[in-house]
């Protein structure tokens, strides 16, 4: 799975005029909700969003935090990512698997 993200941050939006210490707090609770949620899979994250929980573990690796990616994942799914895997993930259907796919399209950046 892969995900592409536009960052680029738009003026004037008043994600960029939020608090740090609140945004870390709704990161937290998000990842904490997706530890509870075993049943959301990453595979239909990614077909709904098109990002997954290991997209939020690039993500931190991305922003700069001291991890490696098996410690990022570790930090959001609570536990090593293959265990989780191992636990919670099933098989990808093939509807997933193509639902996905055109997921990630519309993340690809415009130009």
């Amino acid at each position: 799975m892969s995900c592409s993200e536009n960052t680029n941050a738009t003026p004037g939006d008043p994600l960029e005029a939020l608090d740090d210490a609140h945004a870390a707090a709704a990161f937290r609770r998000l990842v904490r909700h997706l530890r509870h949620r075993h049943d959301a899979q990453n595979i239909d994250l990614m077909g709904l969003s098109g990002f997954c929980r290991n997209c939020l573990a690039d993500w931190i690796v991305d922003a700069g935090a001291p991890l490696d990616r098996a410690a990022a994942r570790e930090a959001i799914h609570g536990m090593p990512a293959a265990e989780w895997k191992a636990r919670y993930q099933t098989e990808a259907t093939p509807a997933q698997l193509e639902r996905m796919a055109e997921s990630l399209k519309k993340n690809a950046p415009s130009h």
